[in-house]
This record gives structure tokens, C-alpha cells and sequence, in this order.
């Protein structure tokens, strides 16, 4: 049995030489860069599509890397650092080909979070930290589970987090003149209320005019994103103007058009104790956010992303992020969208868009301290909308109850308590709610007397036309035998008034059986051997539970010829113990 399961021969020393000969290729093939599989039959006129693509995406990802990062509570620099070396990163080293890495709206509320106990320093090394997490999780092979994460769980913080970033830029939108904006969300709404008088009109229509730049240029023209028209028309209108509207420089200085030295952050225990939290938050958003979002461009080209790779190109990413002071990175499904449209096919595509942040930094950075931050928010206002996926929400809405609890509850939590909470919450309360489901999917059914002492056959439709003698009783499990149902299986044994000389215990749809399954048969036939009943296994078809029945010794306790394939085969077992038992 064990031979036929495991296959002939697997511990021989010629076939191990196989499987590790296979094995190796497999495993450089899982955790080779994607850019060394596209360059292999790469042409001109690809390269030329790869360039134009990366030229257009690194334009629009110019206002939403500063954007991200005023949002976060960081200075804008450090959305550019972070677009530039993360981006280039996740691209030369990603399983996606044409994944577009940098900061994103996910991680505003993390981020800010973090700043705002821990301070700047402290989101390095939780970013750093992050990168280290994320790269284990690649070689451990968590790409695949990691995207298996409940879809009303990624619903709910995904919109949690779009309702904070609308609420995050009200200040700014509305020209509010009022001091540090707290962190908390009622508290925060409070605050803009008390301060509704000081509306600055002008920031009020320079955000509108950006909203509506950003929904109708594309009527115009897809070739340059309306962010950056509506960045170029609102800063030179405002600067004609003279309008008296807070801009970057008035609120950071000018921005440095300069790349800034590496430095890797000291990080001690106590250090690794206080941010270990925060940092799984940012690797396990980073992870949920880059695949979702391979995925996503996988559809687009009909291609298929490594996504071990890209969790230990994420990881990298973030590692060198912070060296260079900057902050989370990850995948962008609007930007990784936006360079599948324009033709970008290879990582090339992803490099090029680095290589023109940097030199936009480098040569025009310091125009950018000339924006309003009222078009920054204007930008953010119009990406949280697009992050609410509101008809996703509604949809939910429509579905499970179960997958309601978990979205609304992760929603809510993730908006008025926070986002690690959230996840942490959602996560255990998907868990909880998808065992229940298996609990009552999970059935214990019991049968006696089918067949009279006159022979008479009663009908039972579980047993069929199956003749069942009066001394043996059968029980039927149906689903999963693990430890939220295993108490069905005990329950259902105290109904038995007088112990039957032969119990069976047919086991069909039995699936799968972790330890407390095992524990319960070990008890029932601990118990019926005392009563003297013997108990025969029928039709245990499942791999796993052959397996987990011969590793707790209970296939060689209750015999092998009391372990059947078969129904019948378990009846004539039974009628031949009882006429052994006769003679």
C-alpha cells in the first residue's frame, strides 16, 4: 500500500538522483528574474515600445510619488527615492514582466501610523525589517498562499484605506488653516469641523479644477496621464495668479535635486520588539498588493508571473528603499495597467520609468516645489475614489453573510482603529467563519437494525440495498474530520443505548483528518474494546487519511483486515467475525 502510495522504489539512491536533478532546474527556473527569460528574443522594435511606455508611466508616476508621500507624513523626496530605487528594483529582479513598483495608496495609512509614533527613523528600519520578511516569505514559497487571502478581507481594507486617504486630504483641499491633523478618524473630523470657518476658496476650486482635469482629459488623450496636466495648469494659473494657496516649498523647502548616500539603519532588539508589528503590516500589504497586482497584468498580456520571485524582488526593493531613506514600496495596479496600454511587455519598460524619475528629480525636481497642495489633493481624492471599488463593495454586500462580517468588519476596523488590526481581526474572524461553514458541512449520520430478526430488510437510503445484521451497527462521516467537527462524531456515540458486537465506520467522504480526528477514532476504539466491539474502517479513500491513520498506528491497532475498501466487503467482514464468534 505504502509502496503504491509514495511510488516504487522513491528511496532508491538512482531515483533521489532524479528528483534532485529535476528539482534544481525547477528551482532556478522559480527564482530567476523574469528580465532574463524576455531578453532572450528581445528586438528593436520592442525595446522601442518598452522605452515609450516607461517614459509615460514614470510621468505619471511623478505627482503620485510625491503625493503618496506628503499623504504618508514624510517629506516629498522620499516618495521620489523610494519610485526610483524600489521601481527600478522590482523590475530588474521581478517574476512579473511587466510589474511597475513604487509607492502606493495602500501603505498611506501604515505609514503614517508609524511616523507619527515611532517618527522617520523608525519607518526605515520597520521598512527595512518589511524587506527582510518579504524575502523569507519568497524562498519559504508564500507566493501562492499569500494569494489566497480572503477576497471580502482585501474588499474591506482596500476601502478603509480609500475612506482615510478622502478624510487625509481635507485640509489640504479645503485650505483648512489649522494645526497638525490628528491622526484619529473621528478626532480628525472633528478637527476640520472646527475649523470649517478658515476655507481658502482658491484651494477649494484649484482641487475641483483637478478633479475634473483628471475625469476628462482622458476624453482628450491617453498619451499624457490629466495628473500631470492638471499639476502643469493649476501651478502655472496659481503662480500668474498670484493666488494665495499653500504650495510644497511653503510647506517642505524646496525639494533636493540630489540623490541622497545610502545608510543602513542600527537596529536592535528592543528596536526589532517595538516594530516587528508594523513591519509584518507592511510585508504582508506589500505581498497582498504586488500579486494581486501581477495578477492582474498576467490577464492583460496572458502571461503568468513567478510569485515567489516577486516577493523576494519585493523584499529587495524595500531593503534598499530604506538604505536610501526612503519608504514602502510594492506593486501599482494603475501604473502596471497603464504600461501594459502603452505597450510595455518586458521589465525593460520598468527600468526606463526609474531612469526618467531619476532625471526628472535630478533636473526638474526643483520646480516641483512650485505645485499646490491643493492639487495634490485634488490627484489623492481622485486615487482614493479609484481604490474604493465601492461596486466590489456592494457586491459583497449582496453575497454570504459571512463574507459580509468579514469585509464590514474589516472596513470599520480599518477606519477607526487600525489597519494591522484590521488584517489581524479579518483575518482570524475569515478563519473562524470558514470553519464554521466546514463544521456544518461536516455530518455524522448512524444506522441500526436494517435488517429484523425475521430478515426483513428495512429501507435506508444511505446503506442502499445493503442487508445489515442486528448485531452491527454503522456510522456514516461525511466531511472533514478535523477539530471543529469532531465533537459530531463523539456526540453521536453516546446515542448508541447497547454496545453492538461490530461497529462499522465508513469513512467515503471523509476528505481530510488532522490530530483531533485522530484523537476521537483512538478513543472510540479504545472504548469499544472494552466493550468488547470490534470496529471496522470502511472505504478510506483519502490519501491523507490513510496516511494520517498509519502514522497514529491505528491502521496495525484495529487490524488490516478490519480496514475495507469496500462496503460490502466491511459487511462480509462483520457477518464473518459473528460466526466466528458463534462457533
Amino acid at each position: 500500500m505504502e509502496q503504491h502510495s509514495y511510488g516504487k522504489g522513491s528511496s532508491s539512491p538512482n531515483a533521489q538522483k532524479k528528483l534532485k536533478l529535476l528539482s534544481r532546474p525547477h528551482l532556478r527556473c522559480m527564482f530567476k528574474p523574469e528580465i532574463f527569460t524576455t531578453l532572450k528574443n528581445y528586438n528593436r522594435a520592442q525595446f522601442s515600445k518598452d522605452v515609450m511606455a516607461g517614459l509615460i508611466v514614470g510621468i505619471v508616476a511623478l505627482p503620485l510619488a510625491i503625493a503618496f508621500a506628503i499623504a504618508s507624513g514624510v517629506s516629498p523626496e522620499k516618495g521620489l527615492y523610494t519610485a526610483v530605487i524600489a521601481g527600478f528594483i522590482i523590475s530588474a529582479m521581478g517574476g512579473s514582466r511587466v510589474q511597475i513598483g513604487g509607492p502606493t495608496g495602500a501603505f498611506i495609512v501604515i505609514v503614517y501610523g508609524i511616523v507619527q509614533v515611532h517618527g522617520v527613523n523608525g519607518l526605515i528600519i520597520a521598512t527595512f525589517m518589511a524587506g527582510v520578511m518579504l524575502i523569507m516569505m519568497g524562498f519559504a514559497r508564500l507566493g501562492a498562499i499569500i494569494k489566497f487571502i480572503p477576497h471580502p478581507l482585501i474588499i474591506g481594507f482596500t476601502s478603509g484605506i480609500a475612506l482615510i486617504i478622502f478624510s487625509s486630504q481635507m485640509k489640504d483641499l479645503l485650505g483648512l488653516k489649522m494645526g497638525t491633523v490628528p491622526a484619529d478618524f473621528i478626532d480628525k473630523w472633528k478637527s476640520y469641523f472646527e475649523n470649517i470657518q478658515t476655507v481658502n476658496i482658491y484651494a477649494v476650486l484649484i482641487a475641483g479644477v483637478t478633479v475634473l482635469i483628471i475625469l476628462l482629459w482622458p476624453k482628450v488623450t491617453h498619451k499624457l496621464p490629466g495628473s500631470l496636466i492638471a499639476i502643469l495648469v493649476t501651478t502655472i494659473a496659481m503662480q500668474w495668479l498670484h493666488l494665495p494657496v499653500e504650495t510644497i516649498g511653503s510647506k517642505f523647502g524646496n525639494i533636493p535635486s540630489q540623490f541622497p548616500l545610502p545608510a543602513i539603519p542600527h537596529i536592535d532588539f528592543a528596536t526589532i520588539k517595538s516594530l516587528i508589528q508594523p513591519a509584518f503590516t507592511i510585508a504582508l500589504l506589500g505581498g497582498i498588493e504586488s500579486l494581486l497586482s501581477a495578477v492582474v497584468s498576467d490577464g492583460m498580456i496572458g502571461g503568468r508571473h513567478k510569485s515567489n520571485m516577486e516577493l523576494v524582488a519585493q523584499g529587495t526593493a524595500n531593503i534598499f528603499s530604506a538604505i536610501f531613506g526612503g519608504i514602502p514600496a510594492t506593486g501599482a495596479i494603475a501604473r502596471t495597467a497603464t504600461n501594459v496600454k502603452n505597450g510595455g511587455r518586458t521589465p525593460v519598460a520598468g527600468i526606463v520609468h526609474a531612469i526618467t524619475l531619476l532625471l526628472i528629480m535630478l533636473f526638474v525636481g526643483k520646480w516641483a516645489s512650485l505645485i499646490p497642495m491643493a492639487t495634490l489633493a485634488g490627484i489623492l481624492i481622485v486615487v482614493a475614489y479609484n481604490m474604493s471599488e465601492w461596486e466590489s463593495f456592494r457586491s459583497v454586500l449582496k453575497g454570504p453573510r459571512s463574507d459580509v462580517a468579514v469585509m464590514v468588519t474589516t472596513f470599520f476596523l480599518t477606519v477607526i482603529v487600525d489597519l494591522t488590526v484590521a488584517l489581524e481581526i479579518g483575518m482570524i474572524l475569515a478563519v473562524f467563519l470558514f470553519m464554521r461553514k466546514m463544521i456544518q458541512f461536516s455530518d455524522v449520520s448512524m444506522f441500526k437494525n436494517v435488517l429484523e430478526d425475521d430478515g426483513e430488510q428495512i429501507e435506508n437510503e444511505a446503506v442502499g440495498d445493503f442487508a445489515i445484521p442486528k448485531a452491527v451497527e454503522v456510522f456514516e462521516i461525511t466531511g472533514p474530520l478535523f477539530f471543529g467537527a469532531a465533537y459530531k462524531f463523539k456526540d453521536a456515540m453516546k446515542f448508541i443505548e447497547t454496545p453492538p458486537k461490530i461497529l462499522i465506520i465508513r469513512m467515503r467522504k471523509v476528505p481530510i483528518i488532522d490530530a483531533t480526528g485522530i484523537k476521537t477514532i483512538e478513543e472510540v476504539f479504545i472504548e469499544a474494546k472494552h466493550q468488547g466491539t470490534k470496529i471496522i474502517l470502511s472505504e478510506v479513500h483519502s490519501e491523507q487519511v490513510m496516511k494520517e491513520l498509519k502514522v497514529a498506528r491505528l491502521l496495525f491497532s484495529i487490524g488490516k483486515a478490519n480496514v475495507t475498501q469496500t462496503f460490502t466487503e466491511a459487511l462480509d467482514r462483520s457477518k464473518k467475525i459473528l460466526l466466528d464468534a458463534k462457533s
